[in-house]
């Protein structure tokens, strides 16, 4: 009867721990294991269950049924930031346990709780048994991610099924020898070989198969016939010099982001030594994804009117969305939709300047916000300015007012396009963000010496800037002067700090999540903001040039000697709340909708809520850096 009622309580174990991850993946074995050495103990309300003041844990706990409360314990008091809940399947404390050193928070039972109790030995020997759990233990977040991407992908698995997805890496992609010839070869040699190939581009390599240039057909028409090329003169002579080209080892989706970045239709694929292993087309991709990534690009360079470009705007959506449902991660996803969506503002530009004689005239256009930092989602209105330089003896006014017009002119065809006017007026047709260089660091210098909650406001927004159309260099020249002259601006630093933990994570205390009367989580205000307020004024303090979240994050970690690690668990949850938001928002919603990052966190599996969770205790590291770091 006794090995009857043991083998009772281990099955109710099993089948219990089969409900959660990481339990529901580990291996037989080691579940069985796990599930023989499970006791259960009773906690009641406000006992306390683990304390750094008893030591090194003797046994590692998982939440059978109830809360338990976590609560940082030490001199520095932010209460706010150190409280969560644990509820049934979540197990504690992983790095005390791990380390065989006394935890650094105190567990308390906030109602009548049973927990599951290892002991500490065999934890242990739980981790050096189960490549499984010892993931979870390493990389908590990041394995909770992936099992969130996979559990994703299945959910599309019919579609998958049908088609290679676009993380298929470039080395399977290419097939074959590509086309290759030397840069003394003769272009009519070239050609014909092109011809009798049946290729659209033919390669120009050294003597160690390392590529030096490209010919593509599309260039024959401009270079060679019409420009009346000698075509017994050398195919070097013709070439595109230093082509695009990206390893082996990247995806699909990175030679679609180059080609919509760079707006190119072929990319050269190189081995780790750079030699040329073969050519990716366009129509390459096309064959993996059916959505139209060829169409949408043709459709943008090749607009002639603002109805093309709006088609061309729904249709990118619609590929995010399928990206979305093959598992493409949120950062690249991102970049995905920026990158197309800078395309189509630059042809918007195009288009515009016909109409507007601006001959003569230099400028840039600058996108701010969202945009400004590659972070763009399926909504987002404009956010956009422009800087144009002054040569000795022009009048600023009079360069001002032909501008100006034009810009307007762009902002209504971009809402045209989907992107809704600005409410705040934050536009390149407001007279007061169409600047000079010097007008723009005179508004940036006035935020930063006086620092009232306009200026902070102003600069949550105007500092993640970067150039969509001109020369680059003139926005590189302002980016460089903000670093130089916010690094040492203690005070301003130290008030953005202060604003940026007006918004704590929302967690609770009792309950996993604090919600708004109507249930939900606005993970723009209380999610992605947390992350890039923070990430901005530590690049500001350390002088990074990046204004992307995650390369402000990872550039500022290097240099402040944060771990890989732990800037990456950061990084890890940032992209998660990345990642609702863009589920969250469909195809027929309107763009910048109140309610497209709004998520009910009771509509989440449990494995989105538990990772959901972790990313909010991420934020609050991130909060809690900056708490210590300014004593606030």
């Amino acid at each position: 009867m006794a090995n009857s009622a043991t083998e009772m309580l281990v099955g109710a174990s099993s089948d219990f721990l089969r409900r959660f991850s990481p339990f529901n993946r580990m291996e037989p074995e080691a579940l069985e294991f796990l599930s023989s050495r499970l006791t259960l103990a009773f906690h009641p309300r406000d006992a306390a269950i683990l304390t750094p003041e008893m030591g090194p844990p003797r046994y590692f706990y998982i939440v059978q049924r109830g809360k338990v409360q976590a609560r940082q314990t030490g001199g520095v008091a932010v209460t706010e930031y150190a409280s969560l809940s644990l509820g049934p399947g979540e197990g504690f404390p992983i790095g005390a346990v791990s380390a065989q050193r006394p935890a650094t928070n105190q567990y308390v039972a906030v109602e009548d709780c049973f927990c599951y109790q290892l002991d500490a030995d065999d934890f242990l020997r739980l981790m050096q048994m189960s490549p499984v759990f010892h993931l979870h233990c390493t990389q908590y977040i990041a394995s909770l991610l992936n099992q969130s991407r996979q559990q994703l992908q299945t959910t599309f698995a019919q579609r998958a099924s049908e088609q290679q997805t676009m993380t298929t890496l470039l080395g399977q992609i290419v097939k074959g020898e590509p086309f290759v010839v030397a840069p003394e070869t003769a272009t009519r040699a070239a050609l014909e070989k092109m011809h009798e190939a049946r290729v659209g581009s033919v390669v120009i390599t050294d003597d160690d198969k390392r590529p030096i240039g490209i010919l593509t057909q599309s260039d024959i028409l401009g270079r060679v016939l019409l420009a009346g090329f000698d075509l017994a003169r050398p195919i070097r002579e013709v070439m595109t010099t230093q082509p695009h080209q990206l390893s082996t080892t990247s995806s699909a989706y990175d030679a679609a982001l180059a080609m919509a970045t760079h707006g190119v239709r072929h990319l050269l694929v190189v081995d780790g030594e750079g030699r040329l292993k073969g050519v990716v087309s366009e129509r390459d991709l096309f064959s993996l994804q059916r959505i139209g990534l060829g169409q949408i690009r043709a459709s943008i360079e090749g607009a002639v009117d603002v109805p093309t470009l709006k088609h061309a705007s729904r249709d990118i959506r619609q590929l995010a969305l399928n990206l979305i449902a093959q598992g493409i991660g949120a950062e690249q996803l991102t970049q995905f939709i920026s990158a197309l969506n800078d395309a189509l503002t630059r042809r918007i530009i195009d288009l515009s300047l016909d109409r507007f004689d601006l001959h003569g005239v230099e400028f840039v256009w600058l996108a701010f916000g969202s945009e400004g930092r590659h972070e763009q989602t399926l909504s987002t209105d404009q956010d956009n300015g422009i800087l144009f330089p002054v040569a000795k003896g022009e009048d600023p006014e009079t360069l001002r007012g032909r501008l100006l017009p034009f810009a307007r002119s762009v902002n209504e065809d971009l809402a045209a396009c989907g992107f809704p006017l600005c409410k705040g007026n934050i536009m390149a047709s407001n007279p007061e963000l169409c600047l000079t260089p010097e007008e723009w660091r005179q508004r940036f210098a006035k935020w930063i010496r006086e620092p009232d909650p306009q200026a902070l406001l102003n600069s949550t927004i105007f500092f993640d800037f970067r150039v969509i159309y001109g020369p680059e260099r003139l926005g590189d020249q302002l980016r460089s002067w903000l670093n130089e002259n916010t690094r040492n601006s203690t005070t301003f630093l130290r008030m953005m700090a202060a604003n940026a933990l007006d918004v704590a994570p929302p967690l609770g205390r009792i309950r996993d999540f604090v919600v708004a009367d109507d249930g939900t989580i606005d993970l723009k205000i209380y999610g992605a903001r947390l992350f890039v307020d923070a990430a901005r004024i530590l690049s500001l303090r350390v002088g990074v040039d990046s204004s992307s979240t995650v390369h402000r994050l990872r550039q500022a970690a290097t240099k402040l000697g944060v771990s890989a690690e732990e800037v990456q668990a950061i990084i890890d949850g940032f992209h998660f709340i990345q990642l609702l938001r863009l589920r969250a928002q469909h195809l027929e919603t309107e763009h910048d909708s109140p309610t497209d990052n709004r998520i009910n966190p009771d509509t989440l599996n449990e494995l989105d809520r538990r990772i959901l969770k972790e990313a909010f205790r991420q934020a609050r590291k991130l909060q809690l850096r900056l708490k210590m770091d300014y004593q606030l």
